[in-house]
């Protein structure tokens, strides 16, 4: 079978879908129509059913990490990724990456976060004391 992107979009005028053909005109989808009622037992079968996607269980929850929201932190201070990073001494770029999600903060970072989350006020005061 040969690998080939499809590209999809619905049109912003009359909202059909749109296969964008490699030469880039457009050949309009049938509807699908709706998508048909599932009861709620028939959700929960094909939710317990899928591999890549176990449901929650405590036995799980308890082998799950938290990993602190950096983005939501820094907002909630009402920073720029550049004033957060500058802050708080951590290098812009790694920044960026755990809001991206193209990183996660190590075990150092993570305590680190939860300090700022929990007292952002006392790591500036001891930032500024100790430099």
């Amino acid at each position: 079978m040969k690998d080939e992107t499809i590209i999809v979009r619905r049109r912003k005028t009359d909202r059909k879908l749109v296969r964008v053909l490699p030469d880039g005109r457009e050949k309009v989808l049938p509807d699908p129509g709706p998508l048909p009622r599932r009861s709620d037992a028939a959700i929960a079968a094909a939710a317990t059913s899928d591999p890549d996607n176990k449901p929650r269980t405590p036995q799980r929850e308890k082998k799950l990490r938290r990993i602190p929201q950096v983005r939501v932190m820094r907002k909630a201070l009402g920073l720029t990724q550049e004033e957060f990073a500058a802050h708080f001494h951590i290098p812009l770029g790694t920044l960026r990456d755990w809001e991206q999600g193209k990183s996660k903060p190590d075990t150092c970072a993570r305590a680190y976060l939860k300090v700022i989350a929990r007292n952002p006020k006392a790591v500036t005061d001891a930032l500024e004391t100790t430099l």
